[in-house]
């Protein structure tokens, strides 16, 4: 009996556990980004049901309103926003849910003097920060230049550098440091010349 209990338990736990996880990323904070796939129903008009595929451009494409923006929204936004145009001119009343069936995996790349240099997937639940991707590289090595490490990020055509003071973050306590970083950056650690 005890055994059945601790069974249910467990069971119950690793569901709440995993749901609570789903949860906070569909109805959480995170919003839609390109190469994102979302599942878009409502409810008794089947002819509206679409999955797709969010552009690069950050679009879809939907039933009855064509392109529509959705990248840089949260699913609850995402809803809120079809429900509005759906009930201006084509329903009554439209209950819209959407569901992202898959993230765009959102890389950074470390390079350098660190233990474990190469490609990271970023967190898709919250946002990443240098600190954090240096943590998944194993760390500094023993000769790397911790206040020479450097963000090189894309901007359209153009890269720029931006100096990250390592020292500052970890010894005098400057969280707003911490750089938040954004897919496709590159780290780079150089080495100590002394």
């Amino acid at each position: 009996m005890r055994n059945n209990i601790r069974t249910t338990i467990i069971i119950f736990l690793l569901t709440f556990g995993l749901c609570s996880r789903l949860a906070l990323a569909q109805g959480g904070n995170y919003k839609i980004q390109p190469e994102d796939v979302i599942s878009i129903t409502v409810y008794e008009h089947d002819d509206l049901k679409t999955k797709a595929r969010v552009s690069t451009n950050g679009k879809i494409s939907f039933p009855l309103l064509g392109k529509v923006e959705v990248a840089g929204l949260t699913v609850q936004e995402v809803e809120d926003y079809l429900t509005v145009e759906l009930e201006r001119d084509y329903l009554v009343h439209a209950d819209v849910q959407v569901f992202i069936e898959d993230y765009h995996v959102k890389q950074i790349t470390v390079l350098g003097a660190v233990k474990e240099p190469g490609k990271y997937d970023m967190n898709t639940e919250k946002e990443t920060t240098i600190l954090e991707v240096i943590a998944m590289a194993g760390g500094f090595t023993k000769v790397a230049s911790r206040n020479g490490t450097r963000i090189i990020r894309s901007e359209g055509d153009e890269e720029k550098a931006i100096p990250i003071r390592i020292t500052d973050i970890t010894k005098k306590g400057m969280k707003d440091k911490d750089i938040v970083l954004e897919s496709g950056d590159v780290i780079f650690v150089p080495e100590s010349f002394f």
